[in-house]
């Protein structure tokens, strides 16, 4: 029997690698060799959200803002923690030795973030109707 290296195990995520940069490559060119190009002076400049770059750059944002986008990674990286969980669920009787451990593991985690929720939202962190300001 014919053995062969161990690096051909990578052989089918090099291919996926470069079918991937190819298609973006190539998407890419295609656009600019399809596309329309029409250079003016509006398009040159800076894109601020719509609007004309005027100003101090230094502008002051609510606190609440900051929150938001704390809020937004913590409950990211609960997501994230959540996908290797479901994807072993089945499996996690044989490491555990118990069938319902996981599950249980998972509800402890769950209402940790479902206190942290329901914190925020009486704190009013999430309620933008009534914005005064910082906290």
């Amino acid at each position: 029997m014919y053995s062969y290296p161990y690096i051909w195990n990578y052989l089918p995520l090099v291919l996926q690698v470069l079918v991937a940069l190819g298609l973006a490559v190539g998407m890419v060119g295609a656009s600019f060799v399809i596309g329309k190009h029409k250079n003016s002076r509006t398009k040159a400049g800076a894109y601020e959200c719509g609007m004309d770059p005027v100003g101090d750059a230094r502008g002051r944002f609510t606190v609440r803002f900051y929150m938001v986008a704390m809020l937004f990674i913590l409950f990211d990286v609960e997501a994230v923690f959540m996908l290797p969980w479901a994807v072993i669920f089945r499996r996690l009787p044989a490491i555990t030795g118990s069938r319902m451990f996981g599950f249980y593991e998972m509800l402890v985690y769950l209402g940790f973030v479902a206190v942290g929720l329901f914190y925020v939202w009486k704190k009013g962190i999430l309620d933008w109707a009534n914005d005064k300001g910082d906290l």
